[in-house]
């Protein structure tokens, strides 16, 4: 995960240690002659600035000072492995395992949700490249069937990912797309089908209701069905992404978080937080437009380049 929070040809962002270091102090030699109440209240300020939230940013500045009384943080460096412990082991708490659930017999079905933006097509086009570079024979379902350029956007990315594509008609049933996409990858022998779905705004009940009609459908033509249920968020949404969370967990059972857009300094502690509220691991994170910009999510890789230097 070495590239998270730089793309190529971008100018480096600042990390939240950089930040931390702005507003803490000028002269690190001064800070770390002992940690202090005014370094440990500008840490907690700026943790819920990055929307790790209230609990989190709470609980991470209390170990960082517990591990300080006991004489464990007296150097910058100290002070930084502190904190990404301290995240690594928040983003490893409880329901945290990062990879793919697998079906034991017939094709695993990945249900993918979120709002519109958030970059599930795209999401979905990456990973299908992926799954096909490990020899998987993949199927990918247009059931957002109210944008008839979502239809095109993921038959577009079948065709460059070199896989399997099912697809309705603009307006069609998208429950009936969704059974028609798992029917067909049971049929043709595929190992994963992927479903794409609408994602207009998390506020509105009759997308939360037609998730669950799409949920119980697939269900019906695959009894074990969806394996799994991917809920993209935008990461550079902050607050809102914990929103839409709760909302779209609780319409359908989320079985794991995509987090585009990661942008760590500034709203990277929305990663932490997500997972702490759904309990629900992160699995991948996106970080860019192209087909290769996709990566298994990894907690302590993670942590150490939200801290670094």
């Amino acid at each position: 995960m070495a590239r998270l929070f730089r793309r190529k040809d971008e100018a480096p962002k600042r990390s939240l240690w950089q930040r931390f270091k702005d507003v803490a102090f000028t002269d690190v030699s001064v800070l770390f002659k002992g940690v202090d109440e005014g370094s440990l209240e500008t840490l907690e300020t700026l943790l819920i600035e990055s929307d790790f939230g209230v609990t989190t940013s709470l609980a991470l500045v209390a170990d960082v000072e517990f591990r300080a009384k006991r004489g464990e943080v007296k150097t910058e460096a100290e002070f930084r492995g502190a904190l990404a412990k301290g995240i690594e082991a928040a983003l490893r708490k409880g329901n945290a395992d990062p990879s793919l659930l697998r079906a034991t017999t017939g094709p695993t079905v990945i249900l993918v949700i979120g709002v519109n933006g958030a970059g599930k097509t795209t999401f979905i086009g990456k990973l299908s490249a992926q799954l096909k570079k490990e020899g998987k024979k993949v199927l990918l379902g247009a059931a957002d069937t109210f944008r008839a350029g979502a239809i095109d956007q993921l038959r577009v990315w079948a065709e460059r990912a070199g896989v399997d594509f099912v697809g309705g008609a603009p307006g069609s049933d998208p429950a009936s797309v969704a059974f028609d996409a798992v029917d067909a990858g049971m049929t043709r022998g595929a190992d994963i089908v992927i479903v794409d779905t609408a994602g207009r705004l998390h506020t509105s009940d009759d997308l939360m209701t037609e998730l669950r009609k799409i949920h119980r459908v697939i269900m019906k033509r695959l009894p074990d069905a969806p394996h799994e249920v991917l809920l993209v968020l935008d990461g550079t949404i902050g607050q809102n992404a914990l929103s839409q969370a709760r909302t779209f967990s609780a319409a359908v059972p989320v079985t794991g978080i995509v987090v585009t857009k990661l942008d760590g300094t500034a709203k990277g502690g929305i990663v932490v937080a997500v997972h702490e509220a759904l309990n629900v691991p992160i699995k991948f994170v996106g970080l860019g437009e192209q087909i290769g910009d996709l990566e298994p999510f990894d907690a302590g890789d993670y942590a150490k380049e939200l801290v670094e230097a």
